[in-house]
């Protein structure tokens, strides 16, 4: 019996792990399938004027009258990644027909359910258009935490690289750029904004300045760092390759840190549906029993004569 279950489980563990073997691509296979299928700008050209031509004429009603090359809702898109000159016009278009359609598919809802009139169905409605006029801000706003996110957590592994690239003798133009390409499977967003700084530099820009438009166009506090470090150590004149060894070695503590801060709070996030879900059933299981069979036992003495 014991030996059949023990095969049965090897069995069972052997299928799983040869299905996700199966379905996770490797390394190799990725780069083969990015050369293969690239993305045909057509398309998504065609697909962004089509949503455009629908809200575009919405969004004069929503957008501001500032100029948006110095707007700070520009640098968000930035941050987020989105960089196409029409995806202004389709978050205040978003932002002028959400709460519209909201209010209506509350309307609709709260009429064919109950009876609410009055001040009460205008509270619901001003409420749902709320959600809906929030709703672009809230998306933009974990599009942005997750990239700063995945900049962050892969910028370590860049410092390193970038070290080993300048201890081998290339400068840090070079390195940037060696960087950029070897980060493209980790980290698509890193990649893009190391190989737009190097493209900076190249059209004639100061290291410098492109450092510091990398800070900014990222929002991350240890890139802005890593462009002082980079900037002082190019007008000083000391060594870059030590002053990166330092600094990765920081980013790495600090990395750590994080991960151990996360993981602190895993008992308080569990705190909620350990009260709400599990605590209830456990009661239930142990408690229930005992229950029964004090009810089976009182219930007839009470119920009898005095």
């Amino acid at each position: 019996m014991v030996i059949l279950s023990t095969l049965i489980f090897l069995s069972v563990t052997l299928g799983l792990a040869g299905l996700f073997f199966w379905l996770t691509p490797t390394r190799t296979q990725q780069r083969l399938q990015a050369l293969s299928n690239p993305v045909n700008p057509v398309e998504e050209s065609n697909w962004t004027e089509t949503i455009v031509s629908i809200v575009g004429p919405f969004a004069k009603l929503s957008s501001p009258s500032g100029n948006w090359e110095t707007s700070p809702l520009r640098v968000k898109f930035i941050q987020a990644g989105i960089r196409h000159n029409d995806a202004r016009l389709i978050y205040f278009g978003a932002k002028t027909l959400l709460p519209l359609l909201f209010a209506g598919i509350a309307f609709l809802t709260l009429r064919a359910t109950s009876q609410s009139e009055g001040l009460t169905l205008i509270m619901y409605l001003m409420l749902a258009a709320l959600i809906g006029c929030y709703l672009p801000n809230a998306a933009l706003y974990w599009k942005i935490r997750t990239r700063k996110r995945e900049i962050f957590e892969n910028f370590a592994d860049a410092a390193d690289l970038m070290l080993v690239c300048i201890e081998a003798g290339l400068g840090l133009d070079a390195g940037l750029t060696k960087v950029a390409d070897e980060m493209k499977m980790t980290s698509v967003a890193l990649a893009e904004e190391l190989h737009l700084t190097n493209l900076e530099m190249r059209a004639g820009g100061t290291r410098e300045k492109s450092l510091r438009n990398l800070a900014l166009r990222t929002g991350v506090e240890e890139i802005g760092t890593f462009a002082i470090m980079l900037t002082q150590a190019d007008k000083f004149g000391t060594s870059i390759g030590e002053s990166l060894r330092v600094f990765s070695d920081d980013l790495r503590h600090k990395r750590q840190t994080r991960a151990e801060e996360m993981a602190a709070k895993v008992p308080t996030k569990m705190l909620f549906p350990l009260v709400v879900c599990v605590f209830p059933s456990i009661i239930m299981v142990i408690m229930g029993p005992a229950a029964i069979q004090v009810i089976r036992t009182i219930l007839p003495m009470l119920n009898g004569p005095l």
